[in-house]
Parts: structure tokens; sequence; C-alpha cells
């Protein structure tokens, strides 16, 4: 299985803390819940090992960042934006220090469809108000049946993916390696096609063979998950932009915009924008 390529940012590849856990199918064995979540303060930059859960698992954030890999596919996970991993897929996961994270889990015969593989799934402020309500032990049995069943109706995929697929073998492996672990080198197709003494186009079918997208798209989506992670610990657009190779934050900006469909600002926990959002709406009417 391939390494996570998020924990090789240059601003800290290497975890204070691995964590194991067990490797389940699906359903495996029963869940006395429906739907049950579990919260975390992440107090140390973490990396999960392979495993799987018995239940399907929605891992969300709502502060920080992380990611969660399945073989050479890394989704990150951001304050808005969070995957949902069916039961049994084996995964594993990096988590920086300061992460507030959180893992629903769902029991797979009282959970609707909602994907066989894993996916991206939009946090909107009403679905992390439900979800969080459900945490509530002193719920009635009544207004648990409700929450879930209204989680059931909200929760849905995120047109906004945030995947980036590694490409494992020959020169793609190679120029994947030195982005990911440089996500500012600014190198394109002329500049690798000169020092691996190959044709531009030769890279270029080699790494939309692997990958399913043009180097130039693969760069940007790198990009973006890195990007996504400094926005997360509330760096400024500014900022960003030259840790990722931009030459200004315009740049960055329209790039970012392109790769995720979100302006950077969203990820910024000091812009309060899921704070303010959700603030706003009110679950009291549920019994």
């Amino acid at each position: 299985m391939s390494e996570d390529p998020w924990s090789r940012r240059s601003v800290g590849p290497q975890v204070d803390e691995e964590r194991t856990l067990p490797v389940y199918a699906a359903g495996e064995f029963d869940v006395p819940f429906t739907i049950k979540g579990v919260r975390e303060v992440i107090t140390r930059d973490t990396r999960w090992a392979p495993h799987a859960h018995p239940t399907h698992e929605l891992l969300w954030n709502t502060t920080g960042a992380s990611t969660v890999s399945v073989e050479d596919r890394t989704w990150i996970i951001s304050p808005g934006i969070g995957v949902w991993m069916p039961a049994g897929t084996v995964h594993f996961g990096v988590a920086s220090a300061g992460t507030s994270q959180r893992a629903t889990h769902f029991h797979i015969e009282e959970t609707p469809a909602l994907a066989d593989e894993p996916m991206t799934v939009e946090i909107t402020p009403l679905l992390s108000l439900l979800l969080t309500r459900l945490e509530d032990t002193s719920l009635s049995d009544r207004s648990r049946t409700l929450t879930e069943q209204l989680v059931f109706d909200v929760i849905q995929p995120s047109p906004h993916r945030l995947l980036v697929q590694v490409p494992s073998s020959g020169m793609p492996a190679l120029i994947a390696e030195r982005v990911l672990a440089n996500p500012s080198d600014r190198c394109g197709l002329n500049e690798w096609a000169r020092e691996l003494r190959v044709s531009t186009r030769t890279i270029a079918r080699s790494f939309r063979a692997q990958t399913g997208l043009s180097f130039h798209q693969w760069q940007t989506a790198v990009r973006a998950q890195h990007a996504i992670a400094y926005l997360a610990d509330d760096l400024t657009v500014e900022e960003v932009a030259g840790l990722v190779g931009y030459s200004s934050p315009s740049a960055f900006v329209v790039a970012f915009r392109r790769a995720t469909g979100l302006t950077p600002g969203r990820f910024r926990p000091s812009s309060g924008r899921m704070h303010d959002v959700a603030s706003t709406t009110s679950l009291d009417s549920i019994a």
C-alpha cells in the first residue's frame, strides 16, 4: 500500500504518534446503534495504520485538516468537506496536531445506501448540527429517531472531490514524489522532460494513464490539498500562495477555485463562515 502523500508535507513530514486499529469486514459484528459519533482533538501529528470498520464511517473535522487514503487515492478532510468510508474498506490516514476530528459510524443494515466507494460528503451546517445532536445521550428515542432520519435526508455527496491519485510506477511516480515533498516546485513538463531526457508527450501520456489527469491538473490538485492544510492552520492566502508555488495570490485563488470549486478563504478558521452559518440554525423544534 502506498504511503499517504500528505504525510510528506514540507511543514511536518514526521508524525509523532502511530495508531493501529483492527481490520474488520463489513458487518462482521452487530452494533447497538444506528448512528454514533466520536470526537477527538488531535494533540500530536498522528498517523493511523491501515484498518477497516464493520460500520460505514463518515470522517469530518470541525477545525484543522487531515487526510484519508485508500491504496493510491488520497482525500483531504476539512471543515465543510468530509469523506464517506463504506464498511469493510481498508483505509489509513494522517491528522495534524490541533485538528478537531469527528468520526460518525452508521449501522450498515439501518442506513440507506449512500455509496459503495469512498466519496466526499458536504458537511453543511445543518448536517453538522444533526450529527452533533446525536452525541447527546439524553435524547429521547423519538427525538433520536427523528434526528437520524433527518441525517439520512440531508447527507449528500459533495461536488468538491479534493482527491489525488498518486502514480505508482515509472516517471510519474518519480515526479510525484518530488511534487508531493515540495508543492512549491515550479517545474513544468518541459523542465521534467529535459531532466529525464524524454519527450513532454511521453511524460504527459504516462501521467494521464496513471492518474486520469494531465500533469498540470494533477499538480494543481496536489497544491490545493497542501493549501487546504495550510489554510486550516489559519495562514493567510498570501502566505499560502507562495508556499504552494504560485507567483501571486490572485493566480493561487484562480487555480484553487478551479480545482476545488471553492475560494481559499472558505477553509480559514478565522473566516468564521461555518460558525456564523451554523449559529443561525436551530434544532429546538425536534422534540
